[in-house]
């Protein structure tokens, strides 16, 4: 997965694109084929290889993921008389009825939710 550099250390992936990139920018497109063949069968797929080497690594999965939403016991049971009364809908499709659903389950009766639950 690296290779070697002068001072006998091995590269890390980032370091191996950007020494391949500067070299990838310079050539003619019969050189750029060969680099590419060379560089893609050492460390990436073909396709991602030349998005590397044309445009550089992506920044955008760098930042962490935000925090999952959490329920608490009343809203989740009501999540679940909604999901069991639409026939186990998947949330795509819950999240455009779930409204209408939750008024109606409280119309006939069959749901009793509190003002800051609905």
């Amino acid at each position: 997965m690296g290779s070697i550099h002068e001072a006998g250390q091995i590269a890390t992936r980032d370091e191996i694109v950007q020494s391949v990139r500067e070299r990838y920018r310079r050539s003619t497109q019969s050189e750029k084929s060969r680099i590419l063949e060379e560089f893609s069968t050492t460390v990436y797929h073909c396709k991602h290889a030349m998005r590397l080497l044309r445009i550089g690594p992506s920044d955008k999965w760098s930042a962490p993921r935000p925090s999952r939403r959490i329920h608490d016991a009343a809203v989740r049971e009501a999540l679940i008389v909604v999901w069991e009364a639409s026939d186990r809908v998947c949330g795509k499709r819950l999240k455009a009825i779930i409204a209408t659903l939750a008024a109606a389950k409280q119309y006939h009766g069959h749901l009793a939710l509190a003002p800051e639950v609905a």
